[in-house]
C-alpha cells in the first residue's frame, strides 16, 4: 500500500482468490457486527447490509477497472520506451536521431488510437501489480495524492486503535471474570463496569490498562522493523478464525434450537443507524487490497462474476452470524467483541472452548497488528518523500515508527468501545476508502484512458456499472453517509 509497483506474486486459480477475497473481507469488523444488528433492528439492519454490500461491489468494480487503464497505460509506454530503443540502435546519424525524436514528439500529441492496430489485444490485461497509491499518482493531482494518503493514514490509525483495544479487552473480559469464585466465565445477566474490582485492588480498568501496556511493550517493536515471511502465521490465524466462526454459529443454532434463545430484536431502531453504518462499512472493506489480491489471479475472463458470488457469499455469512446472534441472546447483553459472549458457563460448558472463543481475538489480532502498523509506517514514509530525497536515520528508524505506534495506543488507552471506534473508522476513512477514492479513481482513468488511447477503445476489465450516473450516485451516497454520521454524533452528545 505503500504506492509503488510490486512483483506479481506467485499465480493461483480464479477459486482460490475467490477465497481469499472472503478471508480478507470477513475480519474483525463482523465480531462486532452482532451488537451493531441488535441495536438498530434486525430489518434496517438487514436492508441496510444488503445495500451497502451492493455499494461496496459497484466500488470493487471500479478499481478493478482502474488497475486495467493504469496497466494498460504502463505497458504502452514500456512498448514506446521499447521501439526508441530500437530506433536509436538503428540510427548512425545525427539526423536519424532528430527525425527519432520530432516522430516521438508526435506520437505523444497523437491519441494512440491513430496507432492502436498495432497494438496489442491484451493491452488492458492486469499483469503489473499497480498498488492503489501508484493509482492516485497516475491519475490524480498533487492535492489528489496527497489527500488520498491522509485517508488511508487515518483509517489505518483507526484500524491499529481497534487493534490496540480489542486485546486488552479480551484478555480483561476472560481473566477478571475468570478470577472469582466461580471460575467458568461471565454469569448470564452479569453487568460489569471499568471500577468493578478484578484482583484484590485492582479495578477491571486497571487490569485492562496493564494488558494495553504489556501488548504496547510485546508488539510495538515490530514497528521498528519489517514484518516479512508471515504467510504461514496468516495460515494459522484464518484456520482459527473459521473454527471460532463455525463454533460460534452451530452453538447459537443449537441454543435456539432447543428454546433457549433470549434475544427478541426489534424491526427497527433509527437511533442505531451510525453505528450500524460504520460497522457494515468496516466490515465490507477489501479496496485497498485490490491491487495484491486480483493480480495474481491466472485467469480473470469472469473476474466480476467471481466477485459478485463472493459478495453473495459474504452477505449469506454475515447475515447467519448476526441473525444466529441476535435472537440467541439479548439485545442489552450481546458485547462489542460477540465472541466474549461465549465466556458464559450457560452457553459453553467445554472450558476449553469457553477460553478459545474468548481469546480468540487475541491470537488472531496479534499477529495482525505488526503488518498494519508496518504499513502506516510505509505510508507515512511515501506521503513525505520527495525525488531523490533519503530519510536521516534518526527520522527512518525513530520519529516514523513511533507516530505510528504511539496515537492508536493513546487511543486504546482513553477508550475500549469497540463498537463505537469500528462505527467511526468505518464512516469516516473506511468512506473514503471504498467509496470516494474509487469512485474518483474511475471517474478520472476513464478521462485519461479516452484521451490517451481514444474514444473507441474499450476496456476489457470495465465495471458493469460503467455509466458516469453510478459514480455520481456512489459520492452522492458517500458525502449524505458522511453528513448523517457527523450531525447524528453532534446530536447525542447535545443530548447528554
Amino acid at each position: 500500500m505503500a504506492g509503488e509497483i510490486t512483483e506479481t506474486g506467485e499465480l493461483y486459480s480464479p477459486y482460490v482468490g475467490l477465497v481469499y477475497m472472503f478471508n480478507l473481507i470477513v475480519g474483525t469488523g463482523a465480531l462486532t457486527m452482532p451488537k451493531a444488528f441488535a441495536t438498530a433492528g434486525w430489518l434496517v439492519s438487514l436492508i441496510l447490509l444488503v445495500f451497502l454490500g451492493l455499494m461496496s461491489f459497484v466500488t470493487t468494480t471500479f478499481v478493478v477497472e482502474a488497475m486495467a487503464a493504469a496497466n494498460a497505460q504502463l505497458r504502452w509506454k514500456r512498448m514506446e520506451t521499447h521501439k526508441e530503443e530500437e530506433e536509436d540502435d538503428s540510427s548512425t546519424a545525427s539526423d536519424s536521431d532528430i527525425l527519432s525524436q520530432e516522430s516521438y514528439e508526435r506520437a505523444e500529441k497523437l491519441p494512440i488510437l491513430s496507432v492502436q492496430r498495432r497494438a496489442p489485444p491484451n493491452l488492458f490485461e492486469i499483469t503489473d501489480r499497480v498498488e492503489m497509491g501508484q493509482m492516485a499518482s497516475m491519475f490524480f493531482n498533487k492535492v489528489g495524492v496527497n489527500l488520498f494518503y491522509f485517508c488511508i493514514i487515518v483509517y489505518l490509525y483507526g484500524d491499529l486503535a481497534i487493534y490496540a483495544a480489542a486485546v486488552p479487552f479480551s484478555l480483561m473480559q476472560v481473566t477478571c471474570s475468570a478470577s472469582g469464585n466461580d471460575s467458568c466465565g461471565v454469569e448470564a445477566d452479569t453487568k460489569y463496569n471499568d471500577t468493578d474490582l478484578c484482583w484484590g485492588p485492582l479495578r477491571r480498568v486497571d487490569a485492562y490498562r496493564i494488558y494495553l501496556a504489556v501488548f504496547t511493550l510485546l508488539l510495538g517493536p515490530f514497528t521498528f522493523f519489517d514484518v516479512q515471511k508471515t504467510k504461514y502465521l496468516q495460515i494459522l490465524t484464518s484456520l482459527m478464525r473459521w473454527i471460532a466462526f463455525a463454533v460460534m454459529i452451530v452453538l447459537a443454532l443449537v441454543r435456539i434450537g432447543k428454546g433457549q434463545g433470549e434475544g427478541h430484536p426489534p424491526l427497527a431502531d433509527f437511533s442505531g443507524l451510525r453505528n450500524l453504518f460504520g460497522v457494515c462499512v468496516y466490515s465490507f472493506m477489501c479496496q485497498h487490497s485490490l491491487p495484491s489480491l486480483v493480480t495474481p489471479v491466472s485467469s480473470k475472463h469472469h473476474l466480476t462474476c467471481l466477485m459478485f458470488l463472493d459478495y453473495t457469499l459474504i452477505l449469506a455469512f454475515y447475515g447467519l452470524l448476526c441473525f444466529t446472534a441476535i435472537f440467541c441472546f439479548r439485545g442489552d447483553s450481546l458485547m462489542d467483541m460477540y465472541t466474549l459472549n461465549f465466556a458464559r458457563c450457560d452457553v459453553v460448558g467445554l472450558a476449553a472452548v469457553r477460553f478459545f472463543l474468548g481469546l480468540f481475538p487475541v491470537f488472531t489480532i496479534s499477529t495482525n497488528f505488526p503488518i498494519i502498523a508496518v504499513t502506516l509506517r510505509n505510508n507515512w514514509k511515501t506521503l513525505f518523500h520527495r525525488e531523490g530525497g533519503t530519510y536521516p536515520w534518526v527520522v527512518d528508524r525513530v520519529v516514523f515508527p513511533t507516530i505510528t505506534l504511539v496515537p492508536p495506543v493513546l487511543v486504546a488507552f482513553c477508550t475500549h468501545d469497540l463498537e463505537s471506534l469500528v462505527g467511526i473508522t468505518g464512516a469516516y476513512a473506511g468512506t473514503g476508502i471504498q467509496y470516494i477514492i474509487p469512485a474518483f479513481l474511475v471517474y478520472l482513468c476513464r478521462k485519461d484512458t479516452q484521451l490517451a488511447f481514444g474514444y473507441g477503445t474499450i476496456n476489457k476489465h470495465r465495471s458493469p456499472f460503467r455509466h458516469t450516473f453510478w459514480v455520481g450516485f456512489v459520492l452522492l451516497w458517500a458525502f449524505s453517509c458522511f453528513f448523517f454520521v457527523t450531525a447524528n454524533i453532534i446530536l447525542s452528545e447535545t443530548k447528554l
